[in-house]
């Protein structure tokens, strides 16, 4: 594979000469991280004509994870011209219900949300990571103006002009501004001096795939547990993914079962709705916390994806806004790069600063709200919650509003393509 892409000559691979080696350039932006938030932040940001490196190891996904990528960003993938190269092995998501399974005294009412009623196809597409990845690959690969290295870094040193990399194997090269979409250790924030605040949610989540025997019909139902949300999202065919978050040693227990035990285990969940249960292969388990950066840029280091936000897997809302990182950063510099500024300058960081302060604070606020107002043994609280999903689901104008709002905040302009 290396070899094919060093024809192109936009790819550095252990092995190759320093004589044919692009890693020692100075670039206009860096990406670290190769993950789909980073991968879509480097195609972005060369598209907009800065000199890109992308500094990431090529990996086959290791697992069979799923995301639900709601409206603007099948718009991103769509501009990036990788969504034709996915599509296909996506499915629709045209209904989204809320079942109230506590079994308390005081339970919601059933909330159901169609697509059509606010005048979409689909409410977006869930599709298994690794696919998405794999789109998301080949088009990194197709374009002049990003050289992907494949190392990772090892140290990240910002200084008044650049930022200095470093890879395990001692090469280097420098970026005006570098992206961190490192995760969630990232060394990028640690680099830029960026602290985080993180809170444990004494939950876990555990993911697997399910086929079963009565079609979904393209809708995505969540049932609403006295530990937390039990979804089951459509994928192609009669399958679904499912996001189980439980309680830790309910998490723990569920995962230790059998194929058959645990089949039977979610068709008890799922009540049925889609007959017989099967379990798939590979299964994941991974505790839940809420992590929030003080800030998002600084010192020429701009955070995207999980090393900007750690969320529960509630509404379908982490690699979504890890998304809008990157069409937002590529955005302002693209606006930066137009002006004759330097993409890293602090003026520059200040806006996207600003351009996911709101958009972040607000979703994690709802979606910890939310949480914590299932999970609350406090019987106002309860009643509250009951009452809001009754009036959400009562109120077409507040039913509309919420479904828009939750596809992505009616507030951002439409991202221009260059």
């Amino acid at each position: 594979m290396c070899g094919l892409d060093n024809a192109a000559g936009n790819v550095y691979c252990p092995g190759m000469s320093d004589a044919s080696a692009a890693y020692k350039a100075a670039y206009d932006v860096a990406v670290i991280g190769g993950g789909p938030a980073g991968l879509a932040a480097a195609i972005a940001l060369a598209e907009t004509g800065a000199n890109t490196a992308l500094i990431a190891r090529r990996a086959p996904y290791a697992d069979n994870r799923t995301t639900a990528l709601l409206g603007g960003s099948v718009d991103l993938l769509q501009q990036l011209e990788v969504w034709p190269r996915c599509k296909d092995s996506a499915e629709p998501l045209r209904a989204m219900r809320l079942v109230d399974d506590t079994g308390r005294l005081i339970r919601a009412p059933e909330v159901r949300f169609s697509c059509e009623e606010i005048g979409l196809d689909a409410f977006g597409y869930n599709i298994e990571n690794r696919v998405l990845v794999t789109a998301l690959e080949q088009r990194a690969a197709e374009l002049s103006g990003l050289t992907r290295l494949d190392d990772e870094a090892e140290a990240v040193t910002p200084e008044d002009a650049d930022v200095a990399v470093r890879t395990p194997l001692g090469k280097s090269l420098s970026a005006r501004l570098v992206i961190g979409a490192d995760g969630r250790q990232s060394l990028c924030r640690e680099a830029a001096g960026i602290k985080v605040r993180r809170r444990d949610l004494n939950q876990a989540a555990i993911t697997f795939n399910i086929s079963h025997s009565r079609p979904h019909r393209n809708i995505s139902t969540e049932f609403h547990t006295p530990q937390g949300p039990c979804v089951f999202v459509p994928l192609p065919g009669d399958r679904c993914s499912v996001v189980w978050v439980a309680a830790p040693k309910e998490a723990e227990r569920l995962i230790a079962l059998s194929d058959d035990e645990l089949s039977e285990a979610a068709e008890k969940q799922s009540h049925s709705i889609l007959g017989r249960i099967k379990v798939e292969s590979g299964r994941h388990l991974f505790p839940l916390a809420i992590e929030q950066p003080g800030q998002f840029a600084h010192h020429r280091i701009a955070l995207v994806g999980e090393a900007a936000h750690v969320l529960p897997p509630i509404g379908a809302q982490g690699l979504n806004m890890g998304l809008r990182d990157a069409a937002d950063i590529a955005d302002i510099v693209r606006d930066a790069m137009r002006l004759g500024e330097d993409p890293g300058a602090p003026q520059v960081l200040k806006r996207y600063n600003s351009a996911r302060r709101a958009d972040i604070a607000s979703r994690t606020f709802v979606i910890d709200i939310a949480n914590r107002s299932l999970l609350s043994d406090f019987l106002p609280m309860q009643s509250l919650r009951a009452a809001g999903l009754h009036l959400i689901g009562s109120f077409g104008p507040l039913r509309r509003l919420a479904m828009r709002e939750g596809l992505a905040p009616s507030w951002r302009p439409r991202r221009q393509v260059s």
